[in-house]
């Protein structure tokens, strides 16, 4: 199929095609860079005729045929000095990427360095910078380099019976700790304990994926505009917007910043993939990165499989639309199945895999296509495929979930569900995990200064002039395509609709109307929950940039108008370079001395607290001491520290998180004796009450832990629209700091400060009045 294309192309190079042979609409167009490229309609002819069976070679042949009855034209090779220049074009854009990685990468570093005072800081308190309890994760890393040899590490991590008490647990599957294992290996292989501590190995790990990140960015930028203008543009917006692009600045060890530095190489990848101008050798190099990414992406991140979901049912509306080659859709779905299939096996056959969404879409979507085959080709076939794909698609989807959920009871299906349906409104519960999931910042709605934030760096309105150029554009391939079937069917001539270079219509593009389906879904998903913004503002950075530095788009807008005073092919280059200069230009009059005076700001982040306490639990707590607190918390506890813990920070795990639930109930108005027996069920130690949760004062009242507790344990009364909590037992938090009885009889204090107060839970309860 390559072949025939670029066979074709060759010949009729130049605009010397016999037009009157046209009997398909050409939906597609060229790029329209700074040197006249051949036309994409061609190629897409030929994928129309491709789906149409045999209709190629025969087209072909007859092609041939013509030919042979013409007289031989030379045909014309690219000149030395114009290989040359693109040559030089390459190298220069290349080494643009590459450059503005590294430039960010020791941004990140520098910036990293000037908050926490990292570089004069000792391990512990350097530790404790890990937020969020993300530095549960490093702590694998330290145990992987104290091992005696990497195996004899991966198997105490897959058999880990000291981090959850009472439990034995496969840490690898259960944290996705592939990351780790693969950064220490690289660390003691390559002798780097000699020259470099592990710490800064680690988080010098996370920086430079951060770099192939923006590198990533800028290179999907740059193919789909022609220019490595507008990755600059891209990586600009991208630095400026960080705030909403990233948590590397105060998490480093989390797993998204892992993941999605792959999930960005695999965007480019699909994007240079779905491009119909490449050769061959491009496309297979495409399509094997793209592959290594997805399942790599898969590996290291417990929700990659639903960002994954998300990109593939973009590519499902593109393919039952018909605006990417048959042959294209299939390899990209073999991507995908392959990719699940190898990600389950590493992941020691993780059910969660299975019940994904993702799966259940591959497989309605492979089904419908088969069936597709067996239909008979021609124009009422295009038509009937759109509401094949959706009808069998879906249909099978749905019935192939359900059927998992009846198989894999264990799969957390189920509970998203219910999650989902009390975020929409159509159920209530007073379930408190599934309202503490839903008070979480990620889960809430977009608020309104993200917006503000994105339209004052300029990206929203463009944005928004980017996207409605090129809807508008799908939009009209999609109807002119649709319109001429109907015409065949109904037997009436079609008029010509062959689309040259220079009609502009950005909306032929496979890559350019995947990346306007996925940016609008994630959009929507963006305004439902706040922490899809880390997905949503990269990729807004991105095809805003090639928007503005498009000629093809430019040129589209020009044609609409039809204006006929200036060429529009001319206005379509001069504003292709005029406007992302002058947005270049008031961008760095305005945000580049923000992003120096952040390197140059002195920050302090110190927590003398939280140091105390893991100080104390090191000295005084025996090593075998099991401590129960706040997930965050008890994650700084088990880095710092390496006790045992009750509950761990990962909020994917259902079982955990109602093991925190337990936790949580110091906050709640219980009995000592209720409490008693809980910490002891999880064997407990030492628990350890925060001041910041038992004493919090925050504005959304029905979010604060106490509050959530209330309302589970049926502690709340309704009294003219205000909310009371009631309870024949003083709140638990409070009541044992007054040390009396019978708190006295079942807890001792041992340590506290201004922000924690750790009490020891007696073995034998001594009755003192």
């Amino acid at each position: 199929m390559t072949e025939l294309r670029c066979r074709k192309t060759e010949t009729l190079e130049g605009g010397k095609e016999d037009e009157g042979r046209e009997t398909e609409p050409e939906l597609q167009t060229a790029h329209v860079h700074e040197e006249v490229k051949v036309s994409r309609g061609q190629g897409d002819e030929l994928q129309q005729k491709d789906e149409d069976g045999s209709e190629v070679k025969d087209d072909d042949d007859g092609h041939k045929q013509k030919e042979s009855n013409k007289p031989r034209t030379s045909v014309k090779t690219p000149s030395t000095s114009a290989f040359l220049q693109r040559l030089v074009r390459v190298f220069f854009g290349c080494l643009a990427a590459v450059a503005c990685g590294m430039l960010y990468a020791v941004y990140l570093s520098t910036y990293h360095d000037r908050k926490y005072w990292f570089s004069i800081r000792q391990d512990l308190e350097r530790e404790v910078t890990f937020q969020e309890g993300s530095g549960l994760y490093y702590y694998y890393y330290k145990q992987m380099l104290t091992a005696p040899s990497f195996e004899r590490g991966f198997y105490e991590l897959m058999t880990d019976n000291k981090t959850v008490s009472g439990q034995t647990i496969n840490a690898v599957q259960r944290l996705y700790l592939y990351p780790e294992l693969i950064t220490s290996f690289i660390y003691k292989v390559t002798g780097s304990q000699d020259f470099v501590e592990p710490i800064y190995f680690y988080i010098g790990a996370v920086f430079g994926l951060q770099a192939v990140y923006v590198t990533a960015l800028f290179v999907c930028s740059w193919v789909m505009s022609g220019t490595w203008v507008a990755g600059l543009l891209a990586v600009a917006w991208y630095v400026i917007n960080r705030p909403d692009t990233t948590q590397v600045d105060h998490a480093i060890p989390l797993r998204e910043n892992w993941a999605l530095p792959y999930f960005s190489c695999q965007v480019a990848a699909l994007t240079g993939f779905l491009s119909n101008n490449i050769s061959s050798a491009t496309e297979m190099f495409c399509y094997i990165t793209m592959s290594a990414t997805t399942f790599t992406f898969l590996l290291v991140w417990e929700h990659s499989h639903y960002v994954l979901f998300i990109q593939c049912f973009s590519l499902f509306l593109l393919d039952s639309f018909n605006l990417v080659p048959s042959r294209k859709m299939a390899d990209i779905y073999k991507m995908y199945l392959s990719s699940l299939f190898l990600a389950y096996l590493f992941q020691f056959q993780n059910i969660t895999l299975l019940s994904s969404p993702l799966l259940s879409l591959l497989i309605g979507s492979v089904l419908a296509r088969y069936f597709q085959k067996k239909m008979k080709m021609g124009p009422l076939a295009r038509v009937m495929k759109l509401f094949l794909n959706f009808h069998v698609g879906f249909t099978v989807g749905i019935t192939f979930s359900c059927l998992v959920k009846k198989l894999l009871p264990g799969s957390e299906s189920d509970f998203i569900l219910k999650l989902l349906e009390v975020k929409f409104g159509l159920n209530t519960t007073t379930d408190f995990v599934t309202n503490f999931l839903l008070c979480q910042e990620s889960f809430q709605r977009a608020r309104p200064d993200l917006f503000l934030r994105l339209t004052q760096a300029s990206v929203l309105p463009f944005y928004f002039l980017v996207l409605s150029v090129c809807v508008l554009s799908a939009l009209q391939i999609i109807y002119k395509r649709m319109r001429f079937d109907l015409m065949m069917i109904i037997g009436s001539q079609p008029m010509k609709t062959k689309f040259r270079p220079e009609d502009g219509q950005i909306g032929a593009q496979p890559e350019v109307i995947y990346h306007v389906f996925h940016t609008l879904f994630l959009g929507v998903l963006t305004l439902l929950f706040d922490g899809i913004k880390y997905l949503w503002t990269p990729y807004v950075c991105m095809f805003t940039a090639f928007g503005v530095c498009s000629p093809e788009l430019w040129m589209t807008v020009f044609k609409w108008f039809k204006l006929k005073s200036i060429h529009p092919v001319v206005l379509s280059l001069i504003l292709s370079t005029a406007v992302p200069t002058i947005i270049g230009f008031s961008l760095w009059r305005e945000y580049c001395p923000r992003v120096l005076a952040e390197l140059s700001d002195l920050q302090e982040f110190y927590d003398p607290d939280t140091v105390e306490l893991i100080s104390w639990i090191r000295s005084q707590a025996p090593v075998a001491a099991v401590f129960a607190g706040s997930p965050q918390l008890l994650g700084a506890v088990k880095l710092c520290s390496g006790s045992a813990v009750t509950s761990l920070p990962l909020y994917s795990d259902i079982k955990l998180l109602r093991r925190s639930e337990d936790t949580y109930q110091v906050y709640a108005m219980r009995s000592a004796e209720d409490i008693y027996k809980i910490l002891m069920s999880q064997k407990t130690n030492y628990v350890i009450i925060e001041e910041s949760i038992c004493t919090e004062l925050g504005p959304n009242r029905g979010c604060r832990i106490k509050d959530l507790l209330d309302i589970s344990n049926g502690h709340v009364i309704h009294d003219k629209g205000e909310i009371y909590s009631f309870s024949k037992h003083g709140r638990f938090c409070h009541e044992i700091k007054m040390n009396y009885s019978p708190y006295t009889n079942y807890f001792t204090r041992v340590f506290w400060n201004r922000s924690y107060h750790v009490y020891k839970v007696n073995s034998v309860i001594s009755f003192q009045y």
